[in-house]
């Protein structure tokens, strides 16, 4: 590879390492061209992309994007699953394809923005509710309290409506008897 063709690949790593929204390093031994051809498809419909890199170079980018701790994660054959939507989304394809194919592929870490992720980390984030989920639970805790607040005020008024409705009913039966 050529000095100027070096130089393009660590500007166009360190633009993906800056731009995503979550990066899964993965080591792809074992895998066949097909099987990686599924998991890029599994992690493009995810908002993503899977992609071969070279340690060298991608060191060198790491530490341009600043994030130079993930330089030590660059070690026998990598491949970074990008992720440009939410954290969630890559990190679900990339382990529900890891368990459902029976595959080689292993998680070697994995990086936020200015954060690298150990394995147990990235398996957690995969982990999690989707952020409607996160979001409807969120609004449901916050209504909890309120939905209570009017059932305590409305009580007593339903009490009070249930006397009178009993009281009325009594005072009828007086008149028709």
């Amino acid at each position: 590879m050529s000095r100027e063709k070096k130089t393009q690949a660590i500007e166009q790593l360190q633009e993906e390492i800056s731009g995503c929204s979550i990066g899964i390093l993965t080591d792809y031994r074992g895998l066949s061209n097909s099987e990686i051809t599924a998991l890029r498809r599994r992690i493009q419909e995810s908002n993503g992309a899977y992609r071969v890199v070279k340690n060298t170079l991608s060191r060198f980018a790491a530490e341009r994007a600043g994030q130079p701790d993930l330089a030590e994660g660059f070690q026998g054959p990598v491949a970074i699953a990008f992720g440009y939507g939410s954290i969630t989304e890559v990190s679900k394809a990339l382990t529900d394809y890891i368990r459902t194919a029976g595959t080689t592929v292993s998680i070697k870490s994995g990086f936020l923005p200015g954060r690298v992720l150990t394995v147990e980390e990235v398996m957690s984030i995969a982990n999690l509710p989707s952020r409607e989920v996160m979001l409807a639970r969120v609004l449901g805790g916050m209504m909890s309290p309120i939905s209570g607040l009017v059932n305590c005020l409305a009580s007593p008024l339903r009490g009070l409506a249930g006397v009178l409705q009993a009281r009325i009913q009594q005072l009828e039966g007086e008149q028709n008897g």
